[in-house]
C-alpha cells in the first residue's frame, strides 16, 4: 500500500493547554480516514498544521511524500481542502465562484466547472449568488471548490455540518466514488460517529489532544456492534484521559 499522508509525533500545545500531543498516523492512498472526537478534541488543530495554517511544536507531516513544514508549495499541489468554514465570493454566482478558484490550476475548464456543479448538486443554482444559498448549499459549494482540480488528497474538516440528510447521503455518495474510482485520498474530521461510520473505511479517534486508537470501520464492526460502542470502550479503557 501507497503512503499518502503521513503523520509522525505531531504536537501542539496552547497556552490554556489544550491542543494535541503526539499523534503518529499513516493514510493509504484510496483510504477514506475519518478523524473522530468531541468538539475540542483537537481535530481542527491537526487539519491546521497539516494544511501550513497553524505551525506544530514538534513532529511533521508528509503528503505525497513532501514535508508541509520543508516543501510546503510541493506539499500542497495535489491537495484540495475545507478547513472549519466553506468561504464564498457573496457578490459572485456558484459559478464564478469556481471560476474564480479555477485560476490557480492548469487542468480546470468551464466543463469541469460545470460538471463539478452537476456532481455535487449545484448546477441548477449556477447563476445564484451564496449570499442567497442556505448553510447546506454554502458547504456544498465549498466541497465544489475542493475536489475542482482533481486533486489526489482532500482534507475536509466537518464536510457534513448543515446538509439536510438528502445532502448528507449526496455528499457521502460522492467522497466514496471519488475514493474508489479516482483513488482519491480523504481525510475527514466529524463528532458526528454515525455519518463516520458510513463514509470511513477507517477512524482515528481523537480524545483530549491524543489519539486513542486507530482501525478500519470493517474490524470495528466485526467487534462491535456499532462504531459508537467502539468509542465509548476506547474512551471508557483509556479512562477518559
Amino acid at each position: 500500500m501507497e503512503k499518502v499522508i503521513e503523520i509522525k509525533n505531531l504536537s501542539k500545545i496552547y497556552k490554556n493547554g489544550r491542543g494535541i500531543m503526539d499523534i503518529n498516523l499513516d493514510i493509504n492512498r484510496g483510504d477514506i480516514f475519518g478523524f473522530l472526537g468531541p468538539n475540542g478534541a483537537g481535530k481542527t488543530t491537526a487539519m491546521k498544521i497539516m494544511t501550513g495554517l497553524v505551525r506544530p511544536d514538534s513532529g511533521d507531516v508528509k503528503i505525497l511524500g513532501h514535508s508541509v513544514l520543508e516543501e510546503f508549495e510541493q506539499s500542497m499541489k495535489k491537495v484540495g481542502c475545507i478547513i472549519e468554514t466553506a468561504e464564498s465570493y457573496s457578490y459572485l454566482t456558484a459559478f464564478e465562484n469556481l471560476k474564480q478558484f479555477s485560476r490557480f490550476y492548469d487542468n480546470v475548464d468551464n466543463t469541469r466547472i460545470e460538471e463539478v456543479l452537476e456532481l455535487i448538486g449545484l448546477l441548477k443554482y449556477k447563476d445564484e449568488k451564496p449570499r442567497k444559498f442556505s448553510l447546506g448549499m454554502k458547504q456544498r459549494l465549498g466541497i465544489a471548490a475542493a475536489i475542482l482540480s482533481k486533486p489526489e488528497v482532500v482534507i475536509l474538516d466537518e464536510p457534513l455540518n448543515g446538509l439536510d440528510v438528502e445532502g448528507m447521503i449526496a455528499v457521502r455518495n460522492i467522497i466514496k466514488d471519488l475514493a474508489e474510482i479516482e483513488k482519491t485520498t480523504f481525510f475527514i474530521s466529524s463528532h458526528l460517529i454515525h455519518d463516520v461510520e458510513l463514509t470511513c473505511t477507517s477512524v482515528g479517534i481523537l480524545y483530549n489532544g491524543k489519539m486513542l486508537s486507530v482501525e478500519t470501520t470493517k474490524n470495528i464492526l466485526n467487534d462491535y456492534a456499532s462504531l459508537e460502542n467502539y468509542f465509548i470502550s476506547e474512551v471508557e479503557r483509556n479512562g477518559r484521559i
